[in-house]
């Protein structure tokens, strides 16, 4: 098994699931803190690094696509510190950031997990019902129905408009991106027959946010909706035939856990549970 634990979260990896907790730290992101504890099967997991940085850097975990709404949704523009498969890690446990990095990646090559695009979501999607505010408005999604309310910051155009309610069945798609430069931060539903987009400030299906880098929570929100709207599935690769390589592989593997068992760098604990989880695998393949 492997572990880091930081002020800016934990991670466990046991070979079969990344476990994510976020610190407790009032300096963690509000959306984060929202999410809560995050659990990752290996199968969702395209890859994992560590990448240094001036004080320490951080451990970033990639998903494959179609794994996870929230990650599909945000499209890589989520950054740290709201990322939650992002680690903040300080410059004394580096170490333990890239053993961790390989241990996951060391996983992925002996099963050879997949790193396309998977047709079904495999993190656990946002809970319904759920509310964020951010910017001019206020949105809300019951699992069926969205409604936009606006507040102080809102455009003329948005107020005399009222707040808007519409169902998820008129609803083609959802987009978010975060506030940059100059420009808004936005939560936009593309709506059937809606016709062409306005400009954020004036557009009645999108909440606007120009101060908050993400937007608080509205990334939940948009991966909330996201979640319950049909999927175009992804074309898959065709499976690999069986390969006693795998097999050697994992044997290859027991094998490096029993000389880190034996030099001291793997607990009793964490080999057995390292073990358990690689003579798992060997039976399921």
């Amino acid at each position: 098994m492997a572990e880091i634990a930081v002020p800016d979260g934990q991670w466990t990896f046991n070979g079969e699931l990344l476990r994510i907790v976020p610190g407790s730290d009032k300096r963690v992101d509000e959306l984060r803190r929202t999410l809560g504890e995050v659990e990752v099967p290996l199968e969702a997991i395209a890859g994992a690094a560590f990448e240094p940085g001036r004080k320490g850097g951080h451990l970033r975990l990639r998903l494959r696509k179609g794994a996870d709404a929230l990650s599909d949704v945000v499209a890589g523009a989520l950054a740290a510190p709201a990322d939650p498969y992002r680690l903040a890690v300080p410059k004394a446990r580096a170490g333990a950031a890239e053993y961790f990095a390989d241990e996951v990646r060391d996983t992925l090559r002996v099963f050879e997990t997949p790193s396309g695009p998977c047709d079904d979501y495999l993190l656990r999607v946002p809970d319904v019902p759920i509310t964020a505010t951010a910017g001019d408005g206020q949105v809300f999604f019951d699992g069926e129905r969205i409604r936009l309310e606006w507040t102080g910051w809102a455009g003329s155009d948005k107020e005399k408009m009222g707040t808007q309610e519409f169902p998820l069945t008129d609803v083609a798609g959802v987009e978010w991106k975060p506030q940059s430069g100059m420009g808004y931060g936005t939560l936009r539903f593309r709506v059937k027959g809606g016709g062409p987009s306005l400009p954020p400030q004036k557009d009645p299906r999108c909440v606007a946010w120009s101060v908050q880098r993400f937007g608080g929570t509205t990334a939940l929100v948009a991966a909330a909706v996201l979640a319950r709207l049909p999927r175009e599935l992804p074309e898959l690769p065709p499976a690999p035939a069986p390969d006693d390589d795998v097999h050697d592989a994992v044997l290859r593997r027991l094998a490096e856990l029993g000389r880190l068992h034996q030099s001291g760098v793997l607990t009793d604990d964490e080999f057995a549970a390292a073990k358990q989880a690689m003579i798992r695998r060997l039976q399921e393949s």
